[in-house]
C-alpha cells in the first residue's frame, strides 16, 4: 500500500474508533442523563403512555388517569375531591412536573422504579398493558374530611395535621385554600393559564401551598406545652400542682420590660396547672428565662424543632433559636420572638405527650405496591425520641385535660368516655402585633381504655375576623373537635 493510501486508511480507522468511543459515550456514560433530559420529548411520551398508578386512602383510590384528547401523551391525571387531599398528593401535571406524594413516589405510580422491575419483566411476556404501582397511604378519609370541611367553613386561610400517637402515622393533613390539582394535569393552554392563576403572584392566597407542611407559624401559647415539658424533665418543678417561683408583675431578666398576661387571670406564684389552664405568660416566660436558653432549645430538639421531617414528603423545619439571652429565651418559651412551628410539629408535641413522652417518626405512607397488588415496600412505625418520661408525660396530660375541662380548650370536650388533653394559642402577627392573631389549638383525645387514637394541631388565619374574636379555643378548637370525632367514631 503507498503512503497517501495508508494515511487514508489510518484516518478512516481513527474517525471509526472516534465514532465508536463517542456511541458508547452516549450509551452507556450518558444514558441515564439523556433518559431525563426533559427535552427528550420520546421520554415524555412514554412517560403518559400507560395508566398511572393510584394514591389510596381506606382501600380506594383518590387519583385516576383518563384517556387524553389532546396532543401525543394518552393519559393524563385525575383526582377525586382534589382540593381536599391536594396537600397529600401533590399534582402530577404533562406540563409543569409534579410534587408531594405524587412526585416522591414517581417511580412507583410510572411504573419505573427498580423495585417493579420483575413485575414489568411478567407483564412484558404475557402481554400484559404496562401500569404503574399504587402508594398506600395512612390516611383516614373521614379525619381528612372533617378537617376540610372545618377550614373552609372558617373561611380563613389555615391547616389541620393529625397523627396516631402510638405509630406516628399521618391521619389528616389539610390545608385551606386550596386547588384541585386536575385542572392542570394536561398540557394544553386552559392548563398553563389554570396553572398561573394558582400562583401565589397572581393568587396573593396562595392555594397551592401546603400550610400544613411548608409553614412555619408563631406557635403562642401551644409552645407552653414544651416549656411546661423542659420544666419537669429538668427537675425544675415535680408536679402540676406546687406553685411556681412567679411573681406578678414579672420583670424580664436584663430589661425593664414587664412580660404582660392577657387580661387579669390569676398568675402570681400559679401552679403549672393553673397557669396552663388561663395561660400565664408570666409563669411559662419565667420558667423558660431560669432554665436557660440551652435547656430550652435541647428540649425543643428532642421534641423535633429545628428538624426537617421527611414523611415521605418534606416538611419545614421548625425553631427555637440558640443562644437567646434571658429576655429573648423568656419570649421564645411563650411561643413568641423567633419561634416558629409548622402544624405537624405541634401535632408532634400532642402526640408525645398523649403517648407517654415517646415521640414516634410521622409518615403517611403505608405501602407501596405492584401493578397486582403485591406489596414492595412496608412502612415499620419508628420512635423517633423520648422528649420526657412517662411519669412527666402523665402529669403534663393532667394538665392539658384541665385545660379542656375547666380552661380555654373547653369547646373541644367530646364526652361520652373519652377525654380530652389541650392547649389553646393566639399568637401574635405583624409588626408590633398589628395583624389579626394567629388561633392555634392542639389536643389529643384518650379512650375509656387509656388508649389515645389521635392527636392533633389546627392553626387559623383569618384577615377578615374581628380581632376579638380570634381565639384558639374559639376558632380552632372545635375543628380539632370534629377531626378526633372522626377518628374515634371511624374505630367503631
Amino acid at each position: 500500500m503507498n503512503k497517501p493510501l495508508r494515511r487514508i486508511a489510518i484516518f478512516c480507522g481513527l474517525l471509526v474508533l472516534a465514532l465508536l468511543i463517542r456511541d458508547n459515550w452516549l450509551q452507556y456514560a450518558q444514558a441515564d442523563k439523556l433518559r431525563t433530559d426533559p427535552a427528550n420529548r420520546r421520554v415524555a411520551i412514554q412517560r403518559y403512555a400507560n395508566p398511572r398508578g393510584d394514591i389510596v386512602v381506606d382501600g380506594d383510590p383518590i387519583t385516576g388517569s383518563v384517556v387524553n384528547k389532546h396532543g401525543d401523551f394518552k393519559y393524563k391525571r385525575t383526582y377525586k375531591n382534589g382540593p381536599m387531599w391536594a396537600p397529600v398528593t401533590g399534582y402530577s401535571s404533562q406540563a409543569f412536573d409534579g410534587s408531594f406524594l405524587e412526585k416522591v413516589d414517581d417511580g412507583i405510580l410510572t411504573g419505573t422504579d427498580d423495585r417493579l422491575f420483575f413485575r414489568n419483566t411478567l407483564d412484558m411476556i404475557t402481554g400484559k398493558q404496562k401500569s404503574g404501582g399504587n402508594v398506600v397511604t395512612t390516611l383516614n378519609a373521614a379525619a381528612q374530611k372533617a378537617a376540610y370541611d372545618g377550614l373552609k367553613a372558617q373561611g380563613g386561610k389555615g391547616a389541620v395535621a393529625a397523627l396516631d400517637p402510638s405509630t406516628g402515622k399521618i391521619l389528616a393533613m389539610a390545608s385551606y385554600p386550596s386547588y384541585d390539582p386536575s385542572v392542570f394535569a394536561g398540557n394544553t393552554n386552559d392548563d398553563a393559564k389554570a396553572w398561573k392563576n394558582l400562583q401565589k403572584q397572581y393568587n396573593p392566597d396562595d392555594p397551592m401551598l401546603n400550610r400544613a407542611l411548608r409553614e412555619t407559624y408563631p406557635p403562642g401559647s401551644t409552645f407552653k406545652v414544651v416549656t411546661a415539658a423542659a420544666a419537669l424533665e429538668n427537675g425544675l418543678y415535680t408536679s402540676a400542682d406546687e406553685n411556681t417561683d412567679s411573681p406578678l408583675p414579672y420583670i424580664m431578666k436584663g430589661t425593664t420590660t414587664p412580660l404582660k398576661n392577657e387580661g387579669n387571670i390569676p398568675c402570681k406564684n400559679a401552679t403549672m396547672r393553673v397557669a396552663l389552664k388561663v395561660s400565664c405568660n408570666t409563669v411559662f416566660g419565667k420558667i423558660g428565662s431560669d432554665l436557660g436558653s440551652d435547656k430550652m432549645l435541647a428540649e425543643a430538639k428532642k421534641f423535633g424543632f429545628d428538624s426537617e421531617q421527611f414523611v415521605p414528603v418534606r416538611s419545614n423545619a421548625s425553631v427555637f433559636s440558640e443562644n437567646m439571652n434571658p429576655s429573648q429565651t423568656a419570649l421564645s418559651s411563650i411561643g413568641q420572638y423567633n419561634t416558629a412551628a409548622t402544624p405537624l410539629q405541634m401535632a408532634m408535641v400532642a402526640s408525645a405527650v398523649a403517648n407517654n413522652g415517646k415521640l414516634m417518626k410521622p409518615y403517611m405512607v403505608d405501602k407501596l405496591q405492584s401493578s397486582n397488588l403485591d406489596t414492595v415496600a412496608q412502612t415499620d412505625p419508628q420512635e423517633l425520641s423520648q422528649p420526657l418520661s412517662a411519669k412527666n408525660a402523665q402529669i403534663l396530660q393532667s394538665m392539658m385535660e384541665t385545660v379542656v375541662k375547666e380552661g380555654t380548650g373547653q369547646k373541644a370536650q367530646i364526652g361520652g368516655g373519652i377525654t380530652v388533653g389541650g392547649k389553646t394559642g393566639t399568637a401574635q402577627h405583624g409588626v408590633a402585633n398589628s395583624k389579626n392573631p394567629y388561633a392555634w389549638f392542639l389536643s389529643y383525645a384518650r379512650l375509656s381504655d387509656g388508649s389515645s387514637p389521635v392527636a392533633v394541631a389546627v392553626v387559623i388565619e383569618d384577615d377578615n375576623a374581628n380581632r376579638e374574636d380570634i381565639s384558639g379555643g374559639g376558632l380552632a378548637a372545635p375543628i380539632a373537635k370534629s377531626v378526633m370525632e372522626a377518628v374515634i367514631n371511624s374505630k367503631k
